[in-house]
């Protein structure tokens, strides 16, 4: 079966909204929201601390109010009095005043040299938006810029991973190699179910490349050392978490994996754990 992007990769709204609602409570801003940027236009859909729903929905094209200034620029920008700021359009005074925002500060998410998401911070008075508060939110972004370029890697690897399954235009190293790229993106995702979900598309990309068990082959023997480690490996455990739960060190653990490895006559320690399980050697 084929995975889709679109079904692996979480929306992005859900890692903007976590975010917002980690600065609410680390910087204790009174009103925050935010949203995606769609070919260029901003959507505003998350929102923490607002009143009335006048701001819900609304679609900012670029150059277009405060949100609309830092798309086209993709630089952060504020106000301290919305209603009679000069340096802005003034398209959303009616929803703006509404919910009775007058300092904001907008903070863009460039990834790859496009705008993908805003995050606004803002108060009903008149005090400036910087200093610490100023620093939480930009953290924020930074955090989603990654976030976000880990994801857009993700789906770009998994589409190739896709033609490999329905044209087999990919040979098989290519498919290791994705397959170990896969698990580094785990490694490094701040998400724990995008982790979960590259590390299965890791395992089955492994079981693709991976040699078929023969009936009646004998399975080859490890040692319990080597059982021990590639059972970790298949948790998803790196060499030095290995080496943590073994009380061993982390060339010790690399020495297993290379005689399992060859036992195994597996090219990779994935495809080891695969190999391992169709000889029942492992759960």
């Amino acid at each position: 079966m084929i995975v889709s992007s679109a079904l692996l990769r979480p929306r992005d709204t859900d890692a903007l909204r976590a975010e917002l609602r980690q600065v609410a409570a680390v910087a204790g801003v009174p009103i925050l929201f935010g949203g995606e940027v769609h070919d260029g236009t901003l959507l505003l859909s998350e929102f923490v601390g607002t009143s009335t729903n006048s701001l819900r929905g609304i679609a900012v094209p670029a150059k277009t109010g405060l949100g609309g200034r830092v798309v086209d620029s993709m630089r952060p920008a504020s106000v301290e009095d919305y209603r009679s700021a000069s340096t802005i359009t003034h398209h959303f005074d009616g929803p703006v005043g509404a919910e009775g925002i007058r300092s904001i500060l907008a903070v863009p998410v460039v990834v790859d040299g496009k705008a993908r998401a805003v995050l606004y911070a803002a108060t009903r008075d008149f005090s400036p938006i910087g200093g610490r508060t100023a620093d939480v939110v930009l953290g924020a972004t930074r955090r989603l810029t990654t976030e976000i370029a880990i994801r857009d890697e993700v789906d770009r690897r998994t589409r190739m991973w896709d033609a490999a399954t329905t044209s087999g235009a990919l040979v098989v190293n290519q498919l290791r190699s994705i397959e170990a790229e896969l698990h580094d993106l785990a490694a490094a995702a701040g998400d724990a179910e995008l982790q979960t979900r590259l590390q299965t598309i890791a395992s089955r990309v492994a079981d693709l490349v991976a040699p078929d068990v023969e009936p009646g082959d004998p399975p080859p023997k490890l040692t319990p050392r080597e059982h021990d480690v590639l059972s970790y490996v298949a948790l998803g455990c790196t060499n030095h978490e290995v080496a943590q739960r073994l009380s061993i060190g982390p060339e010790t653990v690399k020495s297993y994996l290379r005689t399992a490895m060859v036992k195994l006559d597996a090219r990779s320690r994935f495809e080891a754990v695969v190999i391992a399980r169709k000889h029942g050697l492992l759960a």
